[in-house]
């Protein structure tokens, strides 16, 4: 069975914001942007259940963040920088400079 990903042109904003709008999803996107190459899903050490972190990577794959193929027995995965960046110029450099997430916790928590 075939893995689903979104051509260029059906990527939709609403759809990579409310993907980006986890923390954890926002993390592994962070992480992939630093890296220069593909990763597999198991070398990012992420704090959930392994089912949890499928949904997430599902979530990524399905708004059209990421990319995944077979390498081996694992799923290696690429941010699709240019993609996005096409799509919606600025966005993702935009998300990436902003301040993490953690910096951001007792503001939000008085929100």
């Amino acid at each position: 069975m075939a893995t689903y990903h979104p051509d260029r042109d059906q990527l939709l904003i609403e759809d990579v914001l409310a993907a980006l709008g986890h923390p954890v999803r926002l993390g592994i996107v962070r992480e992939l942007a630093a890296s220069d190459h593909e990763r597999t899903c198991g070398s990012l050490p992420l704090e959930v259940t392994k089912a949890t972190a499928t949904y997430h990577w599902r979530v990524l794959r399905e708004s059209g963040l990421t990319r995944e193929h077979k390498r081996g027995r694992y799923k290696a995965v690429s941010l699709r920088r240019e993609d996005l960046s096409t799509r919606f110029p600025g966005l993702l450099d935009a998300v990436l400079n902003s301040s993490p997430p953690s910096a951001l916790g007792e503001d939000r928590q008085a929100i």
